[in-house]
């Protein structure tokens, strides 16, 4: 067999970034390429026309897992800084 007719090696796949942003008394804003999934493993359908999504940390949003706006209307605030993982 010729160099020719060795099939080239595949590219390896990098993964793109995702970043989680915590909103000061907010949602978590999410950016990047990703899935959001139940614990079912099932897909949540969500707008793909924005390019990020903000989740609920409050529970009050009716559209839980989405930020609905309702940690205002609760007026949620932060929990202290966590202590980093060891």
């Amino acid at each position: 067999m010729t160099a020719a007719n060795i099939p080239a090696a595949a590219e390896p796949m990098t993964p793109s970034r995702v970043e989680i942003k915590v909103r000061k008394n907010g949602s978590l804003l999410v950016t990047g390429d990703f899935s959001l999934v139940d614990h079912e493993g099932k897909e949540i359908a969500r707008n793909n026309d924005k390019p990020n999504v903000s989740l609920c940390r409050c529970g009050h949003s009716a559209r839980k897992p989405f930020c609905d706006g309702a940690h205002k209307a609760c007026e949620f605030i932060d929990p202290p800084d966590p202590q980093p993982a060891v």
